[in-house]
């Protein structure tokens, strides 16, 4: 699959290790390949953030990534669900790191061995299998870094979830990208 990458696509993968290694976490998730396409410029991907408000708003989407770390990865929908049920996650966390020290609960860093290759966890994987099914669904002889974004927008989980709170849709992208406006991506 790796083959039919563009660039601009490996460029994605190749920071999602490096936003991985970084945070210390185990493997690498959805969450980082949304970190890495925050950081291209130049990019399909890029433009369509651009297009769509997002490149000035990076910072929020980061913090918003960082709030759902210190949840131990679990999305706004699943906070509310539990707190549906009488959990409060807040007051869970809070209590975890007041026993254990901040960031107790994140689950960066967990599980990882040093001089390992940092495998590819489920998200990650699942992300970029669905851009090949994007990409293939297209007609697109190649797999670039929107099909990864696309593939982010209807992911379920936290970086679908922070995604939308932010105005990025599947729908959104793809009228940006492939048109059904003005703005498009050349």
């Amino acid at each position: 699959m790796f083959e039919r990458f563009t660039k601009d696509a490996r460029a994605v993968v190749t920071g999602a290790v490096e936003h991985a290694e970084e945070a210390g976490a185990g493997s690498v998730d959805a969450e980082h390949l949304l970190l890495a396409l925050l950081d291209r410029e130049g990019s399909r991907a890029s433009f369509a953030l651009a297009a769509l408000g997002l490149a000035e708003r990076g910072d929020a989407v980061r913090q918003a990534l960082g709030r759902a770390r210190r949840r131990a990865g679990l999305s706004q929908a699943d906070t509310e669900a539990l707190a549906g049920l009488g959990i409060d996650v807040s007051e869970i966390v809070a209590r975890v790191e007041e026993a254990h020290g901040a960031g107790a609960m994140d689950r960066d860093g967990q599980g990882r061995r040093p001089g390992r290759r940092r495998p590819f966890g489920k998200g990650a994987k699942e992300t970029l299998e669905k851009a090949l099914r994007i990409a293939v669904a297209r007609r697109d002889r190649h797999i670039g870094d929107e099909h990864i974004l696309l593939a982010l927008t209807v992911r379920p989980g936290v970086s679908g979830e922070v995604l939308a709170d932010h105005g990025v849709t599947h729908e959104s992208v793809t009228r940006v990208l492939y048109g059904g406006g003005a703005t498009k991506a050349g």
